[in-house]
């Protein structure tokens, strides 16, 4: 194609549109009709233009022109508190809900693996002599040792915050490095439940397992689903890279991303609120049955959360992508 013959042929329409866009009066039925059909014009330029002679000045412009254009024609959105209401009843749980056979079998093999390795380190006093030294298990165990501590060394509030800062951020590696075929997702994974099977092996080789079952359970309950939640969500990310199913790869990484995207906000609640159960219940002086109650209750209604409005969310066609209006186009229309 002959780039400068293509551009004198329809620059006086792309001059146009810049000119209908410019206009600061509202226009008239004739001219918002014009605007639409040079609009469309444009768009379908810049997809021949990218296909055929992507020149990136040119490219550049009409991108910009079409941009603009889009904004005009569709009127621009701003998000509110009736988004977030929509979110949080119905796209952030269809998202939960739509991926659960990823993330329901990600965290029943870490817990499986968890139990296994701590089985293995409460039976194997050799393999209790690599991870630390004797005393240094002593103090890590006794009563009132460091596993107890940790979770009254800090104030509440300060420790909530440290707390819900740190499973923000294991939760959103797992969603950022999906696309990367899930392998960090997978190392991230491996660590947190590792360092579960540790705690879980060395309590109970001195036999405080109750202990340190009484101290994890009450936020660790809704803490590790909502792990479990973001892994799975990254190792969906990453098997669409591979498989993108009947849509085309880079329309099915959008969609994925986008709900990826939402996945993260909505855990970052998730995680605030589990946050606040460790630095606030899981220290405090309640009768262990009543802080576990309390984690159980907290992750029984993360459950109904995702099978009651989720589920009929889901089958309402909900996915957790952004609205229409917002995704752009897949393709450019044709005038």
């Amino acid at each position: 194609m002959d780039l400068d013959v293509f551009v004198r042929a329809h620059s006086a329409e792309w001059a146009r549109l810049e000119a209908l866009l410019g206009r600061r009066r509202k226009l008239s039925g004739a001219e918002a009709d014009e605007l639409v059909a040079l609009y469309q014009r444009a768009a379908t330029h810049l997809s021949f233009v990218r296909s055929s002679a992507p020149d990136p000045q040119l490219v550049g412009r009409l991108t910009q022109l079409v941009a603009r254009a889009r904004s005009a024609v569709t009127g621009a959105r701003r998000a509110g508190w009736r988004d977030a209401g929509r979110f949080l009843s119905a796209g952030f749980p269809a998202a939960l809900y739509r991926s659960r056979h990823w993330w329901l079998p990600t965290a029943l093999l870490s817990t499986a693996l968890a139990a296994v390795i701590g089985w293995w380190i409460a039976t194997h006093p050799e393999v209790q002599a690599s991870i630390a030294a004797p005393d240094q298990l002593r103090e890590l165990t006794r009563p009132g040792g460091q596993y107890e501590t940790y979770y009254s060394s800090h104030a509440a509030a300060s420790f909530a915050a440290q707390v819900w800062t740190n499973n923000a951020q294991v939760a959103a590696v797992c969603l950022v490095f999906g696309a990367f075929l899930g392998i960090p997702v997978l190392w991230v994974l491996f660590q947190n439940t590792l360092n579960l099977g540790i705690g879980l092996g060395l309590m109970s080789s001195v036999g405080r397992l109750d202990t340190f079952l009484g101290l994890i359970l009450p936020h660790g309950l809704l803490e590790l689903t909502a792990v479990f939640v973001a892994a799975g969500t990254g190792l969906r990310l990453g098997w669409t890279v591979i498989d993108p199913g009947p849509r085309p790869r880079r329309t099915a990484l959008a969609e994925e991303g986008r709900s990826a995207l939402g996945m993260a906000i909505g855990l970052a609640i998730v995680l605030f609120v589990s946050g606040v159960i460790e630095g606030f219940v899981t220290p405090s002086g309640l009768p262990t049955w009543a802080r576990i109650s309390i984690g159980i209750a907290a992750e029984l209604a993360f459950l109904g959360y995702v099978y009651g409005p989720g589920r009929r969310a889901a089958r309402r066609g909900e996915t957790g992508d952004v609205e229409g209006p917002d995704r752009g186009a897949r393709q450019p229309v044709v005038a």
